[in-house]
């Protein structure tokens, strides 16, 4: 949904205050926008549900309104982690009308966070892989284009985000590095693999300037219009080419960034430097990846062992 038709919907009671969250947001912290629009959407939901229950504005809100709004969305079959994220944003919102005097207390304060089973996450074999990288034509400026970001993709663990934004001057080829501006704007230096420094240089001289335009700037992946590639665009291109590979998996943007770490890890990489290379802020969020890698050994041992094959 797109921000102006969430700032529309938002009951005029309740707009300002978010309006100054998100401002606060996106220029004090330094938040990146898809961020600051995931805030305003979860912020938007509680304020239309309260408005219905004839709450007439943030001050008159308390936990058992807030609480009414969790249990209304977990009745409707939200995932766990979708209702921590909306009470995540809930609770910073309550804390900066806390810290502005717009309000004495948190009315956030006693509410109960959803238990969250975390799942593993899911990865390609490196056959799966060869396979996908292999999918696009590279006799086109579009498939040129595909094998390159695709092969970045993996190669650099990058988010979807990181990948549509990547501007030229981001980008040394003659290093292998790229600099990237990842969650909170944070600038990390990843190294760029010799099989994608090969494919974008192949892309940028003879695929890329087939789909520049008058509206063409400096983004690195771009499309027919000659704008920057969307994250939409990346998400079917990559459900495409995973069918042409013969994949059965649900193939994703992220279970590229997922590959890229579990492959690392399963080759003897420490993982403070996957942790670095994937930007993570907490080496907690890296090591879900451990436990990956364990699975997957627990799997081989049960298959391959003479003594399970009795």
């Amino acid at each position: 949904m797109k921000p102006e038709k969430l700032q529309n919907e938002i009951p005029a009671a309740f707009s300002g205050e978010i309006d100054a969250f998100l401002a606060w947001m996106e220029l004090e912290k330094g938040l990146a926008r898809n961020t600051t629009e995931g805030y305003q959407s979860d912020l938007t939901q509680c304020a239309v549900f309260l408005s219905r229950r004839k709450v007439a504005g943030w001050l008159a809100v308390d936990g058992a309104g807030a609480t009414d709004w969790i249990h209304s969305l977990s009745e409707k079959d939200y995932l766990a982690s979708s209702l921590a994220r909306k009470l995540t944003a809930l609770r910073m919102f309550a804390r900066f009308m806390v810290r502005e005097r717009l309000r004495a207390d948190d009315f956030t304060e006693l509410i109960s966070a959803p238990k969250l089973m975390r799942s593993l996450p899911g990865s390609l074999t490196p056959e799966e892989v060869t396979r996908l990288l292999e999918a696009p034509d590279s006799r086109t400026p579009h498939g040129l284009r595909d094998r390159a970001f695709l092969e970045l993709f993996y190669s650099s663990g990058l988010r979807v985000s990181e990948l549509c934004s990547l501007m030229l001057q981001q980008v040394d080829l003659e290093q292998g590095f790229l600099r990237v501006y990842g969650k909170g704007s944070k600038e990390r230096v990843v190294p760029v693999g010799s099989k994608a420094v090969e494919a974008l240089m192949v892309y940028l001289e003879y695929g890329r300037p087939s789909l520049v335009t008058a509206k063409t700037v400096s983004d690195v992946f771009i499309s027919e219009r000659g704008t920057a590639i969307s994250r939409k665009t990346i998400w079917f291109l990559i459900k495409k080419h995973a069918r042409t590979a013969g994949i059965e998996k649900s193939v994703k943007p992220h279970l590229l960034r997922h590959s890229f770490a579990t492959h690392l890890l399963a080759g003897g990489a420490d993982l403070r430097a996957i942790q670095e290379l994937l930007g993570h802020a907490n080496i907690a969020t890296t090591q879900i990846y451990t436990a990956v890698e364990g699975s997957r050994l627990a799997d081989e041992h049960s298959q391959f062992h003479p003594r399970n094959r009795e």
